[in-house]
């Protein structure tokens, strides 16, 4: 096992941006009103399992359908460069669909909302870059600080107010916008390289 702290850290980085489990605190606390209790075990569980799942399957599934790495990854920066926009400017791009009580835990808690389209692309990106033991190792705290946040979003969001979520989803859909850019820039050369 070849374990690399900074590999881990900019993965880890990444994935918490894309994820944006803070920025969330919001529609998890309306989902919590709306469904009365979440359990944060499953969501924080199952959201691991699908992007651990994915990790190693989603290269797979793209040989099947005959789509490389790079196309993938170029085609994950601009989901991230769209996640970022959405992070600092404070719009809505993506429709978030409404929610069945009976499984708010899992949908849209777990999937979409932490193992959603950008974190699964986020992935897969990653692969193209790094080793796969520093993302899992990445997965795995993420998944950690998830499980954190579900459990204190309501202490969470009262410690920071509105404005303090507000400004920590700026500064990180600007890392993320960031990220996007050298995203396609490397991948995109490996694409004309390839071609």
């Amino acid at each position: 096992m070849n374990l690399n702290f900074k590999e881990i850290f900019t993965a880890f980085m990444v994935l918490f941006a894309v994820i944006d489990i803070i920025g969330n605190i919001p529609i998890i606390i309306d989902l919590r009103k709306k469904v009365g209790h979440i359990q944060s075990e499953k969501a924080s569980i199952i959201a691991g399992i699908i992007l651990i799942l994915f990790l190693f399957l989603g290269q797979n599934i793209l040989s099947l359908i005959g789509i490389g790495v790079n196309s993938f990854a170029v085609a994950g920066a601009f989901i991230l460069f769209f996640i970022a926009l959405e992070m600092i400017l404070g719009i809505t791009l993506y429709k978030h669909e409404e929610t069945d009580i009976s499984t708010a835990s899992v949908f849209p808690l777990a999937f979409p909302l932490i193992a959603g389209p950008g974190s699964l692309t986020t992935l897969l990106s990653l692969r193209a870059e790094f080793r796969i033991e520093n993302i899992i190792v990445a997965v795995i705290l993420n998944v950690i600080i998830i499980f954190m946040v579900l459990k204190t979003s309501a202490k969470i969001e009262r410690l920071l107010g509105q404005n303090g979520i507000s400004i920590i989803r700026k500064v990180f859909g600007v890392i993320l916008l960031a990220i996007a850019v050298k995203l396609f820039a490397h991948n995109i050369k490996a694409l004309f390289e390839v071609a």
